[in-house]
């Protein structure tokens, strides 16, 4: 065998032990990842079928049954029509859930999609600009804005009722107040989607800006030749090409939106009278405040069956069969 067919070799099985050493270091960690959060969510799914506390002693299997009996389905009967403190405020938070989800998701896009148009048709450099301006709130701490946003809202030193002073109005408790309501919500949900739209709008904005650039100007031309004015070149052209970024971007927001937890924990806490209370501060408390691990994993459950079946939904209106 000559020189070169050995070093060749060499070098092919150099190669070979390379190559097999960077999968090993990717897959390694991804099977312990996966296995970690398989793990996780079967636990809070059996969790959910039995009254489980860890300050109860339980069974000699990971503390289930004795103390920590198994229940089947009562969690889920009694969230229905239950008379107990944990199924009122259950239904209670996630019809706040639902209120908030719902409000963010239309108010979301009115501002990033036409905000991103006007964007993208401006001088690159400014362009540039106005990316990174209005991408700092996403990246910034949500209790640096919950807080931020509270000193706001403060009704007594708060801008917004500085304001109203001004201009001889009453100043408003905005997240203390459980009597004001706009449109029959609490003044206090407003004020809070108004602060977790602030901190998330520039996410989706982005996404919008790089969109809009991959359209090709081919299109729009030819609208405008055919007689058509912008206004109907963006309804016409822009948005049915954008249905796929419109999917994306309201399946994230609508996952985030149900997730929405730290910006309230801070800002109100669920107050008042419950009136900004959301599920996943609902699971929180009832998991970590009172101990209640059973309770808290069956509403977790419904939680995830819900963001399944919205983006069921979602994806089943917007999806496409065509590509550009």
């Amino acid at each position: 065998m000559s020189t070169l067919t050995v070093g060749r070799a060499k070098k092919r099985g150099g190669l070979w032990v390379s190559q097999r050493r960077f999968i090993l270091s990717v897959t390694i960690p991804m099977i312990l990842y996966s296995g970690v959060g398989l793990f996780t969510i079967g636990w809070a799914l059996v969790l959910a079928f039995f009254d489980y506390s860890p300050g109860r002693a339980g069974g000699p299997i990971l503390g289930l049954g004795g103390s920590n009996p198994f229940v089947g389905l009562k969690h889920f009967a009694n969230m229905i029509d239950g008379v107990s403190r944990e199924a009122t405020q259950f239904r209670i938070s996630l019809r706040n859930t639902l209120i908030f989800a719902l409000a963010v998701l239309p108010l979301n896009l009115a501002i990033t999609l036409p905000l991103a148009a006007l964007i993208e048709s401006v001088d690159r450099r400014l362009k540039t600009a106005f990316r990174a301006i209005y991408f700092l709130p996403v990246i910034t701490s949500s209790v640096g804005v919950a807080m931020m946003w509270g000193y706001l809202y403060d009704p007594q030193r708060g801008l917004f009722n500085a304001v109203i002073r001004l201009f001889g109005g009453t100043p408003v408790a905005w997240l203390s107040d459980p009597r004001a309501q706009f449109l029959g919500v609490s003044v206090a949900m407003w004020a809070v989607i108004g602060a977790y739209l602030w901190q998330d709008f520039g996410y989706n904005l982005v996404i919008f800006i790089a969109a809009l650039q991959g359209i090709p100007q081919e299109f729009k031309d030819a609208a405008l030749i055919d007689g058509a004015n912008p206004r109907q070149v963006f309804r016409k052209i822009t948005i049915p090409l954008l249905r796929p970024t419109l999917l994306f971007v309201c399946v994230m927001t609508m996952l985030s939106s149900f997730q929405v937890f730290d910006i309230i924990q801070v800002m109100t806490n669920g107050n008042p009278n419950n009136q900004t209370r959301v599920l996943v501060l609902d699971i929180y408390d009832n998991a970590f405040r009172y101990q209640r691990m059973g309770w808290a994993a069956a509403v977790s459950l419904v939680l995830v069956v819900i963001v399944m079946l919205v983006t069921i939904v979602q994806m089943r209106l917007l999806r496409t069969e065509w590509e550009y």
